[in-house]
């Protein structure tokens, strides 16, 4: 399991990837970072057109169920591997 300073650090890191992540990559970091800070999905499912927020409240209930130090843990392993 990945310690809360490992965890910031990663956060950190996938602030200062070289390039710009593809979208999917984008989602699963957002997702595992929202799981990991505030557990399971927590708000209504945005509506309309608002396709972003959609797209990232999807890639977050995909994560539930998912304990917080688990979603802690995959995240400093999905940065590490991204900056690799």
């Amino acid at each position: 399991m990945a310690t809360q300073e490992e965890f910031e650090s990663a956060v950190a890191k996938s602030k200062t990837l070289t390039e710009r992540p593809s979208n999917d990559v984008l989602l699963k970091l957002y997702a595992l970072y929202k799981q990991a800070t505030e557990g399971d999905v927590n708000t209504e499912r945005p509506g309309g057109f608002d396709f972003k927020n959609i797209a990232k409240w999807d890639a977050w209930k995909k994560q539930e169920g998912k304990s917080q130090e688990a979603a802690r843990a995959e995240y400093v392993q999905f940065v590490n591997e991204l900056v690799g």
